[in-house]
């Protein structure tokens, strides 16, 4: 960086993919706190937070109105989705399912010109197309997820992966 460095900012926009987050978090036997991911990822005073979106399918118009709540006041910006019922041949059974790939998508496109730096919360391989479009406009990427749960396409396209176990002790939702 050149000499004067020290007037950067860093703007950042976090985007999380609240579905597919609760199943990595299901999978590693702890939650996180999302006041403690923007406290965590803005701690640097260099950083300045632009955006933090999480979405997240409902059951229904009331589903997690408390929850979503609690994220608004906290300065996320929520999108929401309804569920689908979809049955599933193989298993006989009917699964519901959001997918908010596109909205997530269609954000970070739609803000680019605000952030540096982009820290997605996902470890779904269709992102992988998206991901390497905004670093050819030199965007950093930063995903976050857990092994066994991050796609290999993902991993490879993004800059930085960080695995939730590594930041646990700085973003863990803590009964008290």
């Amino acid at each position: 960086m050149e000499s004067h460095s020290n007037f950067v900012r860093d703007r950042l926009s976090i985007f999380v993919d609240g579905n597919n987050m609760f199943y990595a978090q299901q999978k590693n036997g702890w939650f996180f706190d999302p006041r403690r991911v923007l406290e965590y990822f803005t701690k640097d005073p260099t950083v300045v937070m632009i955006n933090a979106f999480w979405y997240t399918g409902l059951k229904d118009a009331q589903d997690q109105r408390g929850f979503r709540d609690a994220l608004i006041s906290l300065g996320y910006t929520v999108r929401t989705k309804i569920l689908k019922e979809y049955y599933d041949d193989a298993s006989g059974r009917y699964s519901q399912k959001a997918n908010l790939d596109i909205e997530i998508v269609v954000d970070m496109f739609n803000t680019v010109e605000q952030y540096d730096r982009v820290i997605l919360f996902s470890g779904d391989g269709d992102f992988e197309r998206a991901i390497e479009l905004l670093r050819s406009k030199n965007t950093h990427i930063t995903v976050v997820s857990t092994e066994g749960m991050i796609a290999r396409e993902l991993r490879n396209a993004t800059d930085r992966y960080i695995d939730l176990n590594d930041v646990r002790s700085h973003i863990e939702k803590s009964d008290f």
